[in-house]
């Protein structure tokens, strides 16, 4: 079954996912499997997204957080399972069709920021839409004045605070106004105050584009600002109490 957990926000608890099956998810995984060095990593999870929806995976380190946003992310494939993205199981897509997926259907958020070193922070925020072709620099205008980065736009990351890296990170992610927003423990390496502050306006920009949101992260300061709550544990998840 797939759970979920109120959080002041319409959510409906959905059944089993139905494979092959058009469904209004954006996106949604069932019994995946993933195992290392014989170990199981995730032991049959399902779980489904719908959009605009606000979803935190929490877990202890080590839980299988970080697996579970890469399979979700199409960045690497299950043992078994079955992930599927704006309605289309992904099992048996070539390469090229994955990655437009990735490239315009989803959006990543990393702990450790992924900038390029050689770019510019705007020139980093502005890569999903020159992989795609299509440059939108309104839209980049208006992520970094909304994300407040606009003053260091030109500015190379080893000058950028950690606040300032994951919210060219945050403009990165958006760029192409995915579906989906996945962001692998986003407040990981920031202070308190600098997590709340960014967690506040990627989920401001979340609502005012309808793409839903994914966090998998061991912050429990997070809890609030979520429709569902669940917890990653022993490769299984549940709804949390």
């Amino acid at each position: 079954m797939l759970i979920g957990r109120d959080r002041g926000r319409e959510t409906v608890n959905r059944g089993p996912v139905h494979l092959g099956v058009v469904s209004d998810n954006v996106l949604s995984a069932a019994e995946l499997s993933v195992s290392r060095d014989g170990d199981p990593v995730l032991d049959g999870v399902s779980l489904a997204v719908d959009s605009e929806e606000r979803v935190l995976i929490q877990g202890t380190s080590g839980a299988g957080k970080t697996t579970l946003f890469s399979v979700l992310g199409l960045l690497e494939p299950p043992d078994s399972g079955t992930v599927t993205v704006d309605g289309r199981d992904v099992s048996d897509l070539p390469e090229r069709e994955l990655a437009r997926l990735r490239r315009s259907v989803l959006g990543y958020v990393y702990q450790d920021f992924k900038l390029i070193p050689d770019l510019t922070a705007r020139e980093n925020a502005a890569l999903p839409q020159d992989h795609a072709g299509e440059r939108d620099d309104a839209w980049l205008d208006e992520l970094f004045d909304r994300l407040d980065i606009a003053g260091v736009a030109d500015q190379y990351p080893a000058s950028l605070s950690g606040g300032e890296s994951q919210r060219v990170a945050a403009a990165r992610a958006l760029a192409n106004r995915p579906d989906v927003v996945l962001a692998d423990e986003p407040t990981g390496q920031l202070d308190p105050e600098t997590a709340a502050s960014l967690l506040d306006l990627l989920c401001s920009l979340q609502t005012d584009l309808g793409t839903a949101l994914v966090v998998v992260s061991h912050d429990r300061s997070l809890l609030d600002r979520f429709d569902r709550v669940l917890v990653l544990e022993d490769g299984t998840i549940t709804a949390a109490d």
